[in-house]
């Protein structure tokens, strides 16, 4: 199933009073397939040993997944919620971006999988790599 294309401007007004805004994850590609953000390595993304904070890749999976599932369904009707996300933490990164790297593997009428790579922004360095799995609800 493709995703609807739309600009990016349009796709990141969406994250405007949320969490992705105080994160700074921004959109920054769209495929048919699939979708890239990127997101600061900084004081919003770090944990206390200075190291970008699992939980921040966790939720730079989980805003991935989501801003793609909703340009495949039809969000008059429906609206994608997080069911359960995994992170595998491979490197760590003290600063600069890292882009995260989303690609639809199953996209039926209730679940959506997404499969997302984190890397270094400057070295393609694989810093994470996970799963999230997304209900499809009605409104």
């Amino acid at each position: 199933m493709k995703m609807r294309q739309v600009s990016i401007t349009q796709i990141n007004s969406m994250n405007q009073n949320t969490l992705m805004e105080v994160l700074g994850i921004e959109c920054i590609e769209l495929g048919p397939d699939y979708i890239k953000c990127r997101m600061p390595v900084d004081q919003r993304t770090h944990q206390p040993m200075g190291l970008l904070h699992g939980g921040a890749s966790a939720a730079l999976i989980e805003s991935i997944g989501s801003m793609g599932s909703s340009l495949i369904i039809d969000m008059g009707k429906f609206q994608p919620v997080g069911l359960e996300v995994n992170c595998n933490h491979i490197s760590g990164i003290t600063d600069g971006f890292v882009i995260g790297t989303g690609k639809i593997i199953h996209a039926g009428k209730r679940t959506h999988v997404w499969s997302v790579n984190i890397s270094e922004a400057n070295t393609d360095r694989l810093i994470c790599t996970g799963r999230l799995t997304v209900l499809i609800i009605e409104k």
